[in-house]
């Protein structure tokens, strides 16, 4: 899959994607984050205990990065069994889990399965091509294969407190899956919702194109309604509902701005130099602005039901 590199290099990150597990912060009662600082592709990670269990949330990339999560997870953990699930299949998300096998039990949902299976290598390929500092982050990387593959929902029992692992259907990708600690009022999201920055929409046509911006406002709209206290986004600031319905309301603001211009028989090219022009005036401190160009190409193959 190299002739899609320059499809998917669209700002080639610079700085190390170092986790920085000194940095953890407990938002609740047995429940802690590693935040991502906002660096360029390292994940909020989640630590969540119970009497019996501990779960770890997102690996970060790397086997490097993976056994520092696992280490400062043991500590966290001493001697409770470990449990790993991941929100979708992502390189700085999952491409680390090969450090937790016999560690730690790694469960995820059925279609996040499939995608590290069918998808995960030629990811890793793309990856591998950003050099640098990621390349080397990805040396000796080996896609994971998870423990306990599960279908339509997951109860984890981690004593005294159970996590429901819930896949959402397609939206980022086919196999998104929330973390939802409903004791404590916690939701990891994953890249379904980011702060300080434009949508992610992996939209690269052949390669990938499991992105569906409609699907993935529905998701929104359920996720928006259930208003848990605090939002783990998969990148950026944590934070409240309001996380959730920023990210609702951006994805309505590129629907309509998309489909109003494509109903009118524009070009792409025109649209995307449209669209992007209203939405960065709208948010003009975000990043993330050469989503807009993937996310206008999605909405304009995709109709209303």
């Amino acid at each position: 899959m190299n002739d899609a590199l320059d499809a998917l290099i669209v700002d080639e990150p610079v700085t190390d994607p170092a986790v920085r597990v000194g940095d953890a912060e407990e938002i609740a009662a047995g429940l802690l984050v590693i935040p991502n600082r906002r660096i360029d592709l390292v994940p909020n990670i989640g630590i969540i205990g119970g009497t019996r269990a501990v779960l770890v949330v997102e690996t970060g990339i790397g086997t490097d990065n993976a056994e520092q999560v696992l280490a400062f997870a043991s500590e966290v953990a001493k001697g409770r069994r470990l449990y790993l699930t991941t929100t979708h299949f992502h390189p700085e998300h999952a491409f680390g889990a090969q450090a937790f096998a016999g560690r730690a039990t790694y469960l995820v949902n059925r279609a996040q399965a499939e995608d590290l299976k069918t998808k995960g290598p030629g990811y890793l390929e793309m990856f591998r091509g950003f050099g640098g500092p990621i390349a080397q982050r990805l040396e000796g990387v080996r896609i994971p294969t998870p423990d306990v593959v599960y279908d339509d929902a997951y109860d984890l029992d981690l004593g005294g407190r159970t996590v429901r692992l819930r896949p959402t259907g397609r939206g980022h990708t086919k196999g998104d899956q929330v973390v939802d600690v409903p004791d404590a009022g916690v939701l990891f999201t994953g890249d379904l919702a980011e702060t300080g920055q434009f949508a992610i929409f992996p939209w690269f046509p052949p390669y990938d194109t499991d992105v569906s911006g409609l699907r993935w406002l529905t998701v929104m709209d359920r996720l928006a309604a259930a208003a848990p206290r605090v939002v783990v986004p998969g990148h950026g600031d944590l934070g409240g509902p309001q996380v959730l319905t920023d990210v609702r309301d951006y994805l309505r603001e590129l629907r309509d701005e998309t489909w109003r211009r494509r109903d009118s028989a524009m070009g792409e090219d025109e649209i995307v130099a449209e669209v992007r022009a209203v939405l960065v005036e709208r948010h003009p401190e975000w990043a993330g602005q050469e989503w807009i160009e993937r996310g206008v190409g999605c909405l304009c193959t995709e109709h209303a039901a």
